[in-house]
């Protein structure tokens, strides 16, 4: 099992920055593609930011320019630096890892998502 756990959510005005970070823990052997998806009230969960292990990355159209994902494979953790935030931002921002076993067999965790509120 493997545990994705979010942080660095909260409130911030129009224009504000914040940082999110994810620290996968438990029996792991390879965490590969890393990423961050969000749920905004009455909407379905979209996808905002991925990385692969080697760092290619891949953003929503919505938030190029303004949010940057990285990694630091050595602590299993990925990162998601939110800058020129709009109220569009807000959402519960959750954190999936995608674990490869011993065997090469990938399973997807996700994170128990953290609330990002931007206000107007």
């Amino acid at each position: 099992q493997v545990q994705p756990v979010e942080s660095g959510g909260g409130l911030v005005q129009a224009g504000g920055s914040l940082r999110l970070s994810c620290a996968a823990s438990g029996s792991i052997f390879i965490i590969n593609d890393m990423g961050w998806y969000r749920q905004a009230p009455g909407k379905q969960r979209e996808l905002v930011a991925t990385i692969t292990l080697g760092g290619r990355t891949n953003y929503a159209d919505s938030v190029k320019g303004r949010f940057t994902i990285s990694r630091d494979n050595a602590k299993n953790t990925v990162y998601l630096q939110m800058n020129s935030l709009k109220p569009d931002d807000t959402a519960v921002y959750y954190c999936k890892v995608q674990h490869l076993t011993t065997r090469g067999v990938p399973f997807d965790y996700w994170g128990q998502g953290t609330q990002v509120t931007v206000s107007s």
